[in-house]
């Protein structure tokens, strides 16, 4: 059964103040749980606590590419202890996908990760934004890192928002990559001209058929991401929620 989630960078300031009160408000807003962007220097031990006294559970975590490069160990054994079962690169430097062949050393470098991860029930994958749906010789670049990457090993967090800001379509990529995509970032735009994040349901994405997409493929989370607030943040992401319960 799918699940609800929010992605914290959504709240971090709030995070960064409080993580622990911000789980409980994540809680409140009727979420099943998170998906972290940092621990803020809360103990895994202490986080995983608080985690089950607020009946959340963990969606993924998303972790820069230099600390899985040096760090891959430590990532791991945080992610084991707060029972994370996704371990997520939000983004790249320009190096590592600028070129066809940065690309393909990327995803060389991200099998080699998702193997490390998989060997410990851990799934490893890729948040897309748009800079990676720029073309080399008629291939988009995220085709290029999934298509010369393991597909045991590397797995795609597709986020609808920055694919439909390009004019794709989010249905055509879920059909494309299928039980690939462990998780979708849900976010919501005013319109095609403005382009600004709104909550789930009051803009202009067509939620209902991303679902009705996604569902034969039984992706376990679908992840709410808020970088724009014209409301209050916690009643914000609370509509978010009540919306996507509706159409799940």
């Amino acid at each position: 059964m799918s699940k609800i989630g929010l992605q914290l960078y959504s709240l971090k300031e709030r995070c960064a103040e409080n993580l622990i009160g911000t789980l409980a408000d994540v809680a409140k807003a009727g979420y099943d749980g998170v998906e972290f962007a940092g621990y803020f220097g809360v103990p895994s031990k202490e986080l995983k606590k608080q985690l089950d006294a607020n009946q959340l559970q963990v969606a993924g975590s998303h972790v820069g590419i230099n600390e899985l490069e040096s760090n891959l160990d430590q990532v791991i054994h945080d992610s084991l202890e707060i029972e994370n079962p996704f371990i997520v690169c939000p983004g790249l430097p320009d190096h590592y996908r600028n070129s066809i062949d940065a690309y393909k050393k990327t995803a060389e470098l991200f099998s080699r990760i998702g193997e490390s991860c998989k060997r410990h029930g851990i799934s490893f994958g890729y948040h897309n934004h748009d800079i990676e749906l720029q073309t080399f010789e008629g291939h988009y670049g995220l085709d290029l890192l999934f298509s010369h990457s393991d597909a045991n090993h590397v797995q795609m967090e597709l986020d609808t928002y920055w694919l439909e800001v390009t004019g794709l379509k989010t249905i055509d990529w879920i059909n494309r990559y299928q039980n690939r995509i462990q998780a979708l970032h849900i976010k919501d735009m005013n319109n095609m001209t403005e382009k600004r994040n709104v909550e789930i349901g009051s803009g202009v994405m067509d939620f209902q058929s991303i679902v009705a997409a996604a569902r034969p493929y039984n992706i376990d989370w679908f992840i709410v991401e808020q970088e724009d607030f014209s409301i209050d943040q916690l009643e914000s992401i609370t509509k978010s929620a009540s919306y996507l319960k509706t159409i799940l």
